[in-house]
């Protein structure tokens, strides 16, 4: 095994490091304050060819593999929580659903704006009530000659209030079970039917619209039915799995955010005549706040390894997103015991890490919902 990044993959770090250090950390607080989507910042980034980094240039995507993918969007989280979401659906759940189950034409016509950042995506299946438990979902497509009738409702849908393109899953055949949902692809400003109910006010993960759909006898050409009827489950399912690896990877960036500040922090604070850096407590935290960072990275590059491989990845993936995602939230709240009542306060950027943090045990598979999937694997 190589632990060692490639020449490339070097490059790819050093160079988002340094955008994400001269662009999106100054612009951070502000962003969290506002809640405002950065779509200068995205554009930028679209500059740079980081909304499309796994694909093939032929769908204008920059030819990345997923170690380079991972590293990127890792360095992108260090900045800014909400813009690590915005790039990790919009690529790894929006355009991986285009890449993997639609035909040529459709990544001709939708998966390349979106590879060149011209188009936002999103990516709609959870509902009010069918959140971990999919086939729940009620929203519903209709056949009717030669388009299909969507109506019902979706929640939770990052990006969903700027996006040019969503990747929906409805009920074709509600009595069907898991195997009666299939996905297609919605265009919200050529498609009537199609309405923003609001966005929500979240704890953390600022910037990224999280948006409430819903859908009023939207009629789309059967030509935006994305593989076969009936394949939608199967579509989410594997989706997840990949997207699940870049969870891991804005987990890691977070981390490593709350990790460096906490390690400055310590070593400038003097308590008793000394900086607290020199007690063995803080030394101790600062240690095991190190130590899983690392562990995190090599699971989520495992779990990449495999994908890239085309061996199965569904058990490195779910333990990668999960492991990282719970350290990422211990790992911010040690950078606030460190930084003492400072951190408790929004002059430092630590507590943002925390809210952000978060959200890595929920989205994309709760805690709960992967280590079911592990233990599944380990029993299968």
């Amino acid at each position: 095994m190589d632990f060692s990044l490639s020449a490339e993959q070097k490059q790819i770090r050093d160079m988002v490091a340094e955008f994400v250090d001269e662009e999106i950390k100054p612009r951070a607080s502000e962003i969290d304050e506002t809640d405002e989507f950065p779509s200068d910042l995205v554009s930028e980034m679209a500059d740079l060819g980081l909304m499309g980094m796994p694909f093939p240039e032929e769908y204008g995507g920059a030819g990345l593999d997923y170690h380079s993918y991972a590293i990127g969007l890792e360095e992108i989280s260090r900045g800014s929580g909400g813009l690590g979401t915005i790039v990790a659906a919009h690529t790894s759940l929006a355009g991986n659903m285009l890449y993997e189950f639609g035909n040529e034409e459709q990544k001709q016509e939708y998966l390349t704006p979106l590879n060149q950042g011209t188009d936002i995506g999103a990516f709609a299946l959870s509902e009010p009530g069918a959140g971990s438990d999919v086939p729940a979902m009620d929203t519903t497509a209709e056949k009717d000659g030669d388009e299909y009738v969507l109506n019902g409702g979706k929640l939770w849908i990052s990006n969903g209030s700027v996006a040019d393109t969503v990747t929906v899953f409805a009920k074709t055949d509600p009595d069907a079970g898991n195997k009666g949902i299939s996905s297609f692809v919605v265009r919200p400003e050529e498609d009537d039917g199609f309405h923003v109910e609001g966005t929500e006010h979240k704890l953390g993960d600022k910037g990224c619209p999280t948006a409430e759909l819903r859908f009023s006898d939207l009629r789309i050409p059967e030509d935006r039915l994305l593989g076969e009827e009936g394949d939608g489950f199967v579509h989410a399912l594997k989706t997840l799995n990949g997207g699940r690896i870049t969870i891991a990877a804005r987990s890691i960036g977070l981390a490593r955010a709350a990790r460096d500040d906490a390690l400055e922090y310590a070593q400038q604070r003097e308590q008793f005549d000394r900086p607290i850096s020199d007690f063995q407590t803080i030394q101790h935290k600062l240690a095991d706040m190190d130590t899983k960072v690392q562990a995190a990275k090599l699971l989520m590059h495992r779990a990449a390894d495999r994908k890239i491989r085309g061996e199965d990845f569904i058990k490195h993936a779910a333990q990668a997103k999960l492991f990282a995602s719970e350290i990422s939230r211990e790992v911010a709240n040690e950078g606030i015991q460190i930084h003492g009542g400072y951190g408790y306060t929004t002059d430092f950027d630590v507590e943002r890490y925390y809210r952000d943090a978060k959200l890595n045990e929920i989205y994309e598979g709760t805690s709960e919902v992967l280590r079911n999937t592990i233990a599944a694997q380990m029993m299968d």
